[in-house]
């Protein structure tokens, strides 16, 4: 999928469609498997924060996606000295996770093609099943590519 992502929903005018004000965090974290893991620690606390509470259907399902978007960056998006970042957004009924890595040679694809003693392949899978939409697109600003994704939250 090479699209350009679609973009979030413009702020609705109806109360009856908002569940979140405007709300972004953004954050570069080293390309290793810590920074992965902090990746996903801090956007539990954020998703807290804005009102998807911890051990929630939707607040699991976006801890997901962050780990896999991530642990891809870090596996597959790694560059020696360069960082990944990690970008939630939050509008109206809708949660969008980006992650930017800046390797562009690896690009992302749903092959669908794993065994079942294989440990790996899985991850985007997962992301496709629990997302709404998702997607990814080359960086704009330099080599890589963003993986997104976004899931919008039942009021």
């Amino acid at each position: 999928m090479t699209d350009k992502p679609p973009l979030l929903p413009v702020r609705p005018t109806r109360a009856s469609h908002t569940r979140f004000p405007w709300h972004d965090f953004t954050m570069r974290f080293s390309s290793t498997p810590r920074g992965a893991r902090l990746a996903r620690g801090l956007a539990g606390e954020r998703l807290d924060a804005w009102g998807v509470p911890y051990g929630s259907d939707a607040h699991d399902a976006l801890l997901l996606i962050v780990a896999e978007l991530s642990s891809n960056a870090v596996r597959h998006g790694h560059v020696s000295g360069r960082d990944f970042r990690l970008c939630l957004t939050a509008e109206g009924t809708a949660i969008r996770i980006e992650v930017t890595d800046t390797r562009g040679d690896h690009l992302l694809a749903l092959t669908g093609q794993t065994s079942p003693g294989q440990e790996g392949g899985r991850g985007l899978l997962l992301v496709a099943a629990l997302a709404d939409r998702w997607g990814w697109y080359p960086r704009a600003d330099g080599p890589g590519k963003t993986a997104w994704a976004v899931l919008e939250v039942a009021p």
